[in-house]
């Protein structure tokens, strides 16, 4: 049974994990505590892929005070050398006594075998707590590592009738000032931002994050190379990877060649002529890309659903109607035959940013 104690301190310990969100990729968001007669006398974080995990980081703070104290951690320590070497060597050589975990690591080099060494080092371990809350905070993590595909979620800014541009191809601005400082906010918690070449070419998007720190990688799907070399989405340091079609014998373009020079020109399988979009995304994981936000246009959103790619979504709506059979839909593609095929959304979590709904929820 889970007393309230081990959730208050598990609850500090994922607080703590959230101070790192979107910097730990392709690792997960850890949090860790030290105590010891009630007290706190270690916290740490992962910050960073490749820096110390944060059950090192809490023991380096508690310093020679560690036996006999317990360890609270948001996800089971590593009996693995990766980046750095195994948590449970350290923990084990530090004297704490018991070890609450709040999750198992997904990861086969790791998951259960970490658990056991402790147990085998004669420490008590407690499993679970706050086990869902923190599942959801390291879902891109879990779908990563567990299927090599990166967690999806689909951003759409439409209008109520779900439109994202009018028939002429008008499209600033739907939603309002407030709901677009959010979502370009939003784009810092993702290893990278992706769009169809058709919003490449109408729009002449810059993506770029918030941060000046943070930089997210641009994907454009392009199965043509039709992007424009002076395109704005190659303003910054940020790295461009275009998705295409491989090119045939003898039709090396010179476009190719020269977008060769300016972004990671990634070619993937074909499917009924187009990008097989599921190749796409297991070859940008192997390029340790575990999240992607995918935020235009249509036709591209609407293939992720038909391929059922997508995990999230975040839709802002705007009480406006814009009408027109020809304008642009915020999801297009294939389409289901029946309402009954229709994806289905998880809980709905809704919030209002002036006049606009953001509507936020898993796939089903």
């Amino acid at each position: 049974m889970i007393n309230k104690t081990d959730e208050y301190y598990m609850g500090l310990a994922l607080k703590l994990a959230l101070k790192a969100k979107g910097k730990t990729s392709p690792n997960p968001l850890v949090g860790a505590l030290v105590v010891k007669d009630g007290k706190i006398i270690g916290k740490g974080f992962h910050a960073k892929a490749g820096l110390a995990h944060a059950e090192i980081v809490a023991l380096d703070e508690a310093g020679n005070n560690t036996k006999g104290a317990t360890l609270f951690v948001t996800l089971e320590p590593c009996a693995h050398t990766g980046r750095t070497p195994p948590c449970v060597n350290r923990i084990i050589q530090s004297g704490i006594k018991e070890v609450v975990v709040g999750m198992i690591d997904p990861n086969p080099l790791n998951n259960g075998k970490g658990v056991l060494l402790l147990k085998q080092g004669n420490i008590k371990v407690k499993l679970g707590v706050l086990n869902e809350q923190l599942r959801k905070i390291n879902e891109g993590f879990i779908k990563y590592i567990a299927t090599g595909i990166p967690f999806i979620t689909v951003k759409v800014a439409e209008s109520l009738d779900g439109r994202i541009a009018t028939f002429t191809g008008d499209s600033k601005w739907i939603t309002s000032d407030k709901s677009r400082v959010f979502a370009h906010k939003i784009r810092n918690d993702y290893d990278a931002i992706m769009v169809g070449v058709n919003t490449v070419l109408r729009d002449n998007p810059r993506l770029n994050a918030v941060s000046s720190q943070r930089q997210l990688v641009k994907i454009i799907i392009d199965s043509n190379l039709s992007t424009p070399e002076n395109a704005n989405i190659f303003s910054g340091q940020s790295k461009v990877i275009i998705v295409t079609l491989p090119s045939r014998p003898g039709q090396e373009t010179e476009n190719r060649k020269s977008l060769s020079a300016k972004a990671i020109v990634l070619e993937v399988k074909e499917k009924d002529g187009q990008i097989n979009l599921r190749d796409a995304l297991k070859k940008l994981a192997r390029l340790k890309i575990s999240n992607i936000i995918v935020e235009g246009g249509g036709t591209l959103i609407g293939s992720l659903f038909d391929e059922r790619l997508v995990d999230k979504i975040l839709f802002f709506i705007s009480p406006k109607i814009i009408g027109g059979k020809n304008a642009v839909s915020s999801v297009m593609g294939k389409g289901v035959k029946r309402v009954d095929q229709a994806i289905k959304l998880g809980e709905l979590k809704i919030r209002r940013f002036a006049e606009d709904l953001l509507i936020e929820a898993n796939i089903k």
